[in-house]
């Protein structure tokens, strides 16, 4: 993790989680197809008031107690299985749903409700009338956990189940008021109308759950007794406004790298005429040049203080107010101007940020980087002031500056976007500087010949033990926003690359005299037409590996 003293805010304790537990009742209906049973919460609730809700509430004591008195799988013991008998408690006494079996397996029904009061100990009320708690038809679909800055907070099971026959929700109008069947679609068009208020979980777990056609896919999707996700949502400013994202969004490892503790400070809008800090020793200065090559620009970034002096990575085009505004954010101290690799646009800006040091009568600061190759198109023609080799270290530490002070950026020879392609490790921080090779939001061209498929799932390795052995927590890429969980990113792209060269390998097979332009229709029918001549370079790479990988090439 980033240097505690490197944080942009003083850190705070995120309030303790309370165990909690929610059910989505579901039930088919012919013309409406799947729906799930909503109330909504008192307006003077203590949490979400107002806001349109499953039913549930917190863990009890007798949960636990009444493990004995439920029929549950095998698989459902311990806190699984009092986080379900909470579930059907909850269910209970807010809405009269009463998830419990007869003796004779049958199903509670009126007669059963009429005769078990809400506010009476639950289970005792079920032993009593020889009802068995239906803990077996709970299914966990999620878990959230409330996010880091509310003042309240909650670790939640989102159970599902299917309704009971013959029984109708009745709310207690104490906690919950409103009961109504909807379907998870109308729910999300209505809240965005303004008419149905939910919050973050129960929005995104309806986004999900309208892709289900009926009740028993929602079981069928669960069968392994495992979540389909679980989340502990982050929050950021965009446009002024509170916004909230969950892991697989682009948008949380920054939010994780800003405000690891939760704050809602951390400002998400694109934009090139300020640079935004990242942490104290690490700003990002995003490039004027959006694209769609180039997502919301080329991100530069600027590792230093004003103590220590700043190393520039990835300069950008030749854009003169982008280099002012990167002289500015440096103090006008700048030590070395790194260049991941020779596309235009990442190196073009490094000689004028170089004279512009000098104009202004300081050092002239080396431009680092690798040479671009003999195959680089004209474009990416680059010679660097000094050539870095792999494993050198590049230090901003002077004289009697302290541990805190000091910035080291590890040179990692990445080749495969590029031949000349070089990441950068900061070792304090645990940071990576992934240039083109790793992106936030898509995946990178790889452009023959001086690109180059083969190397470039061999760094990919490359950088994951790196990651493993360096501490790696955050991807810091040259287009879009900071990534988490580094690791699981660059699993998750090498899968991807390998399953579009398996789908690339299909399209030859099937076509053993087509064209690159023929494979590309069938191995990129995903992607929309007008990127097939973009993607048909990253074809031939797979092509020239796949070709490269056949029996008698050695």
């Amino acid at each position: 993790m980033p240097r505690t003293s490197q944080l942009l805010y003083p850190q705070r304790e995120p309030a303790p989680l309370l165990s909690a537990a929610t059910v989505l009742l579901l039930r088919d209906e012919d013309a409406a197809g799947l729906q799930v049973l909503m109330t909504r919460r008192s307006p003077r609730a203590s949490f979400a008031p107002g806001a349109y809700v499953f039913p549930g509430g917190g863990i009890e004591p007798g949960d636990a107690a009444a493990h004995a008195l439920a029929d549950h799988r095998p698989q459902q013991a311990g806190e699984a299985l009092t986080q379900a008998l909470a579930a059907i408690r909850e269910s209970f006494e807010e809405l009269g749903v009463l998830l419990a079996r007869r003796s004779d397996g049958s199903w509670a029904g009126a007669d059963d409700i009429a005769a078990l009061q809400r506010q009476g100990d639950f289970f005792a009320q079920c032993a009593a009338r020889g009802l068995r708690p239906a803990a077996d038809a709970m299914f966990l679909l999620a878990h959230w956990n409330t996010d880091r800055d509310l003042p309240r907070r909650f670790s939640v099971p989102f159970f599902v189940a299917r309704m009971p026959p013959l029984q109708d929700a009745v709310a207690d109008d104490a906690e919950q008021f409103a009961p109504e069947w909807v379907r998870p679609a109308d729910a999300l068009a209505r809240h965005q109308r303004g008419e149905f208020f939910m919050i973050f979980p129960t929005v995104r777990t309806l986004e999900r759950l309208q892709h289900f056609t009926n009740v028993q896919t929602v079981l069928d999707a669960l069968a392994d007794e495992r979540p389909l996700w679980t989340s502990c949502p982050r929050a950021g400013l965009r446009n002024g406004q509170e916004e909230r994202f969950m892991e697989h969004e682009a948008e949380y490892g920054e939010l994780a790298l800003t405000c690891p503790d939760g704050q809602i400070r951390h400002e998400l809008d694109w934009q090139s005429l300020r640079p935004v800090p990242l942490l104290n020793n690490l700003q990002r200065l995003t490039a004027p040049n959006p694209g769609v090559m180039t997502g919301p620009g080329t991100n530069s970034y600027i590792v230093g203080t004003p103590e220590s002096g700043h190393i520039v990575i990835d300069p950008g085009p030749n854009d003169a107010g982008h280099l002012q505004r990167l002289w500015r954010a440096a103090g006008g101290d700048i030590r070395a101007i790194v260049c991941t690799h020779s596309h235009p646009d990442h190196f073009p800006g490094a000689v004028p940020l170089q004279q512009l040091c000098e104009q202004a009568g300081q050092p002239r600061p080396p431009i680092l980087g690798l040479p671009s190759g003999p195959d680089a198109r004209a474009d990416s023609f680059f010679r660097p002031d000094r050539t870095l080799s792999d494993g050198e270290l590049l230090a901003l530490a002077g004289k009697g500056l302290e541990a805190e002070n000091t910035h080291t950026l590890e040179v990692v020879f990445t080749p495969g976007h590029t031949s000349n392609h070089v990441c950068l490790l900061l070792r304090e921080d645990g940071l990576l500087f992934t240039g083109d090779h790793i992106l936030n939001g898509s995946t990178t061209v790889i452009d023959p010949p001086d690109g180059n498929m083969a190397d470039y799932l061999d760094a990919l390795d490359k950088l994951d033990a790196l990651c493993q052995t360096g501490g790696v927590q955050f991807i810091l890429p040259a287009h879009g926003y900071v990534l988490g969980e580094p690791r699981a990113a660059i699993a998750h792209l090498k899968q991807h690359r390998l399953a579009r060269e398996a789908r690339v390998l299909a399209a030859m097979q099937r076509l053993p005299g087509g064209t690159p332009a023929q494979w590309v229709e069938l191995a990129y029918d995903d992607v929309p037409p007008r990127m097939w001549p973009v993607a048909q370079r990253s074809l031939l790479a797979h092509v020239q590996r796949i070709r490269s990988l056949a029996p008698g090439n050695d």
